[in-house]
């Protein structure tokens, strides 16, 4: 057994609030379990653009009570030595701990001078994020792990001021980082905490409500003549709020998948409570093929994300790719801020790089400006002038004025708000997606992803990319090789390789900012959707021995 790894793990015992913790790791301790005391004590989490993200457990290399508060020592301290406005806003969704985690920092932050506001129950990310500006506090706190397995939990950071609510980009996060372990380097049992912070109203939530549902019109058709759809909170805290927006606006209220609409951090009815993930939709699904729905909306746990399915024709139900959601939300917005004046280029919409380039299309044709920035919704959220930005792992702003973040509620409030505009058209979303292939071209896009259970493997498999450069894949010539190690085109350096094709089709590869994986993103476009998806379906096949 490290001596060393020893004393700190004796001395983590003796510092953590959490009996729970505390026990787990004193039976490591007192068992030997060098190999196990190593993985938790060999760093520290690392605070980034994505804030803190781990599995549940004790140690600093895990989600814990002492990890937190160190989290919110060091923010604090950030935004006091910086001389940014000393108030945080704080809240959390429903998976295991995030309330405990929300009041450690709260009781922190107070105790160190902060004027502090905690969000009075579990509620969605974007209400957080609201919340940054609508009370024009200087930082938000979102203990969440999103759609992440559910023995994890996080913690993401928003700015206010300039930043305008938007999540925290360099350099910020590494000088948060440097606060935070400042705070690590001494005992948090040494910190002052206090009780005397503000809990939020419920007007604080109904704000966003009414907000949000402000970003739409009225319904052009009767709640009873409106399509009929299915919602699912996945074990998360979307529906209250998402059923109180949708109300507000004058759309019918959803019929709901009962065993997933309850906040529950168990998430007892999927395996990976990701909409995205094979299976995860199957409940809603189900539901949808039993009520006759004409659209499946599905939020993920914190309500920041949306998928959506529609019926297939042969009596079940398809999930629309990211892609093809944003490329409908992509063009209503366009076609909105033509009909607002803006076709002059001073509106913009955006995406993130490996998104489809198909919305820079949508641009073009309405006047528009458009944006690719790297990924992640911090990057997408500061583009200015923005209209509408996307990134295809679900995420969607379509209310820049109301959130800087993306929004799966108001997402998922635009969408109703098409599917009902289309309706009294005698048309659908699927008749919508027909017509963008036809106005813009038949785009398709696929995934390809790689878990490793080693991260030393994500290095292994970039290098291996990087000095050998496949020369044609699926089929198709690699015309050109983009590396963004040393930046490129005015983004900063990043670990992204990316390979166009001949005829427009492209590849790009990235490791995953917030799951051991490595991503590949493709992206093609033909005569026709089915040529479209067979060329996607040839590049993954290619590519996939390239990074298993």
């Amino acid at each position: 057994m490290d001596e060393d790894v020893l004393s700190r793990a004796r001395a983590w015992v003796e510092q953590d609030p959490d009996d729970e913790t505390r026990a787990e790791l004193q039976q490591l301790i007192d068992r030997g379990d060098a190999e196990e005391l190593a993985a938790r004590f060999s760093g520290r989490l690392q605070f980034g653009t994505a804030g803190l993200r781990a599995e549940l457990g004790a140690g600093p290399q895990r989600m814990n009570r002492v990890v937190v508060t160190q989290a919110a020592a060091g923010l604090a301290r950030f935004l006091i030595d910086t001389g940014r406005d000393r108030s945080v806003v704080i809240g959390y969704d429903g998976r295991v701990n995030s309330d405990v985690f929300a009041r450690d920092s709260a009781e922190v932050m107070r105790g160190l001078g902060l004027e502090v506001t905690l969000l009075p129950s579990a509620l969605p990310t974007p209400v957080l994020a609201f919340a940054v500006r609508h009370l024009g506090v200087g930082a938000g706190v979102m203990v969440t792990a999103s759609h992440n397995p559910p023995r994890d939990n996080g913690y993401k950071v928003y700015l206010g001021g300039e930043d305008d609510g938007s999540q925290i980009v360099p350099p910020v996060d590494g000088e948060i980082a440097a606060a935070i372990d400042a705070v690590a380097a001494g005992d948090v049992r040494d910190l002052v905490r206090s009780t005397d912070y503000t809990v939020a109203g419920p007007e604080l939530a109904r704000a966003y409500v009414d907000a949000t549902a402000a970003t739409v019109p009225a319904p052009t058709l009767p709640v009873d003549a409106q399509p009929k759809v299915v919602y699912t909170a996945m074990h998360g805290v979307g529906w209250e709020t998402a059923r109180a927006v949708f109300a507000a606006a004058g759309f019918a209220e959803p019929a709901v998948v009962p065993e997933q609409i309850e906040p529950d951090g168990a998430f007892p009815t999927v395996s990976f409570p990701n909409p995205e993930e094979p299976g995860a939709m199957d409940l809603s699904i189900a539901r949808g093929v039993a009520v006759g729905a004409d659209l499946v909306i599905a939020n993920d746990p914190d309500a920041d994300r949306l998928a959506l399915a529609i019926p297939d024709g042969a009596g079940s139900f398809r999930r629309l790719s990211g892609n093809e959601v944003g490329w409908l939300l992509g063009w209503r917005a366009a076609a909105r801020a033509q009909a607002a004046g803006s076709s002059d280029g001073s509106g913009v919409l955006a995406a993130s790089i490996v998104s489809s380039p198909a919305l820079a299309r949508v641009a073009e044709r309405y006047g528009l400006g458009y944006r690719d920035t790297l990924t992640g919704f911090k990057w997408v959220s500061r583009v200015p002038d923005l209209v509408f930005g996307y990134e295809e792992a679900l995420g969607y702003l379509v209310d820049p004025g109301v959130v800087r973040d993306k929004d799966g509620i108001s997402a998922a409030l635009a969408l109703l708000d098409l599917a009902v505009s289309l309706a009294a058209e005698g048309r659908t979303v699927a008749d919508q997606l027909d017509a963008f292939a036809a106005e813009f071209g038949a785009f398709a896009s696929g995934q390809v992803s790689t878990r490793v259970d080693d991260l030393s493997r994500i290095g292994e498999i970039m290098t291996s990319l990087r000095s050998s450069a496949p020369s044609s894949l699926g089929g198709r010539t690699v015309t050109g090789v983009t590396d963004y190690s040393d930046g490129v085109e005015g983004f900063p350096p990043s670990d992204i390789l990316r390979y166009d094709l001949e005829g427009g089709a492209r590849v790009i590869v990235r490791p995953s900012g917030t799951e051991p994986k490595v991503k590949v993103y493709i992206d093609t476009v033909a005569a026709s959707p089915a040529e479209a998806q067979a060329l996607v379906d040839a590049l993954a096949a290619d590519v996939r021995p390239l990074v298993s």
